[in-house]
């Protein structure tokens, strides 16, 4: 089986985001990089069907030379092929990276049985590309996927839903988009670090076609601010810990 993920460069976990002044972007110039929690679940995946059922898997992701990174991270994870849609670093929307990822896949000498993507993006959340990319290709989708099993040309997945699971099956090609809890992802081996940076990373310069979507300006959401109160020092302490214990019923009157 022939698997394609598909990951993201984003700002790492936790970062503390700022944006240019003009609120058309997020200003980079302190922030680390990574891949959201949902892809590393879609690598680690590519990386077991692989090692299931034979055949070969790729990474792909879209974004500046710096992405190389994130490529090179899930290489060493054990994906065997990269492949880089260099950009000059520019924000492209859900429908303009859909086109170019379709672009790229339909490009390829071999056929791709399985797409995999995250269930959203780890910074702008917006649940598009797999579909998109999906719709453009005329293949099967399904999304919010927590399990999956293939069997002589079928894949059988999995969503929970309302206390019970959604099970689907689909013909393959077929795009999935899985949700972080899928399975848990490995640690990149010291050998799989040394393989990965001599690994060649095929760059392919992408298209960007007109797009009907705009930016109007990027927000940051409110910041939840909490508060700290010092009970005291010491043993002095103990009657004011016992006294918020009982108001929260922990402990008998």
């Amino acid at each position: 089986m022939n698997v394609l993920v598909c990951v993201k460069r984003v700002p790492e976990t936790g970062a503390r985001i700022t944006l240019t002044p003009d609120a058309q972007a997020i200003d980079t110039t302190l922030l680390g990089f990574t891949i959201s929690p949902h892809e590393e679940c879609a690598v680690e995946e590519a990386v077991r069907i692989a090692e299931q059922h034979g055949g070969s898997t790729t990474v792909l992701t879209l974004g500046p030379p710096g992405a190389v990174e994130q490529l090179q991270n899930a290489l060493a994870m054990g994906v065997g092929a990269a492949v880089l849609l260099e950009t000059d670093g520019s924000d492209w929307n859900a429908e303009e990276t859909a086109a170019a990822i379709a672009d790229a896949i339909r490009a390829r000498p071999e056929p791709l049985d399985l797409l995999l993507f995250g269930n959203e993006a780890a910074d702008s959340g917006d649940y598009q590309v797999g579909v998109r990319v999906a719709h453009m290709l005329g293949v099967p989708c399904v999304t919010g996927i927590k399990g999956i099993a293939s069997e002589e040309g079928r894949l059988t997945a999995r969503r929970e839903a309302g206390g019970g699971w959604e099970i689907f099956e689909l013909p393959l090609p077929a795009v999935v988009t899985v949700k972080e809890g899928l399975n848990l992802p490995r640690y990149a081996s010291l050998p799989g670090r040394l393989r990965a940076k001599k690994t060649p990373i095929e760059r392919i310069e992408p298209r960007r076609r007109a797009s009907g979507l705009e930016t109007i300006r990027l927000v940051v959401p409110e910041e939840r601010r909490s508060q700290v109160a010092i009970l005291g020092r010491g043993a002095e302490a103990a009657p004011r810990v016992v006294e918020i214990l009982r108001d929260l019923g922990l402990v008998a009157s």
